[in-house]
């Protein structure tokens, strides 16, 4: 049976495969994040933090890019593409795991509301409710910002403010398994809840998390961002710091327009291929939009 069953994995791995490697712009997106990702990770072979010490800077202030500094450098002379490799580090790290908090809480939340009916399921959508019409961007500001800028903060504050979406479209896809004749048969059986929620709600719903997570990775990107540019960072270097720096040095007068460009074309191309992948993985697991491509 095991024998079987891990053969039945293996092709069902091949298929998804098959159908992603369809998706182009899908296989583009995951090469774009495979390469970031790996970059981040082998950065302090080559590099360290001082890179982004203002006394670590070894060109002329405001240079542009060229031969010694492809990038350029900024206000105080250190090289901006050694910035911008150390600061994925940041960016990708807080992106990564405020998406894996809130995709966690939407998950617990959302299939609890489904599964759980009566006033369990009320009042916890009522709480979902009650944070989804909150502006996150303002929550996650005045959360970071009274519980300190530390990286467990940021992350934290993105995480807890971004989960309400998830837990209604995880609820909704609940609801809907829950409503097929072999969950019937399940709690005839004798099956718990545990039983229903991890061994049949679950599994079905796995293939929207994957797809809403690489979504949720990039919103928290773009959040971390937002949340350095208006002065409420993690008190380490990462690409909202950057173009931060660049709005109070005024590189925009000073003409040094790879300071802003750079950084933001690296938050660019990393949400785009997030939301490349994403929307490849709607397509390949969910049956509707496979019929319609």
């Amino acid at each position: 049976m095991t024998s079987v069953a891990w053969t039945r994995r293996r092709q069902a791995l091949g298929g998804f495969w098959d159908g992603f490697r369809r998706e182009r712009a899908g296989v583009a997106g995951l090469a774009t994040l495979l390469a970031a990702v790996a970059l981040a990770l082998v950065a302090p072979l080559f590099i360290d933090e001082t890179v982004t010490s203002v006394i670590s800077g070894t060109g002329a202030r405001w240079a542009p890019p060229g031969a010694e500094h492809p990038f350029g450098t900024d206000e105080s002379g250190r090289s901006i593409l050694l910035m911008v490799w150390w600061g994925s580090r940041t960016s990708l790290l807080i992106g990564f795991l405020a998406a894996l908090v809130s995709i966690v809480i939407g998950m617990v939340v959302g299939i609890a509301a489904g599964h759980l009916r009566g006033w369990t399921g009320v009042v916890l959508m009522r709480i979902t409710d009650w944070f989804l019409v909150l502006p996150s961007l303002i929550t996650a500001m005045v959360l970071a910002a009274v519980l300190g800028g530390s990286t467990f903060t940021i992350i934290m504050a993105i995480g807890v403010t971004t989960w309400p979406v998830t837990a209604r479209l995880i609820r909704a896809q609940t609801l809907s398994v829950e409503a097929r004749p072999y969950i019937e048969r399940a709690r005839a059986l004798g099956g718990g809840h545990w039983h229903i929620t991890t061994r049949h709600v679950l599994p079905n719903v796995a293939p929207l998390l994957l797809a809403s997570t690489t979504l949720e990775v990039a919103s928290a990107i773009v959040t971390e961002s937002t949340l350095a540019f208006l002065g409420v960072s993690a008190n380490k270097t990462s690409w909202g710091t950057m173009l931060r720096g660049s709005y109070d040095y005024g590189a925009a007068t000073h003409g040094a327009w790879w300071y802003i460009l750079i950084p933001g074309l690296c938050i660019l191309a990393v949400v785009m291929a997030f939301t490349l992948c994403g929307r490849a993985l709607e397509t390949v697991l969910n049956p509707r939009l496979r019929r319609a491509a």
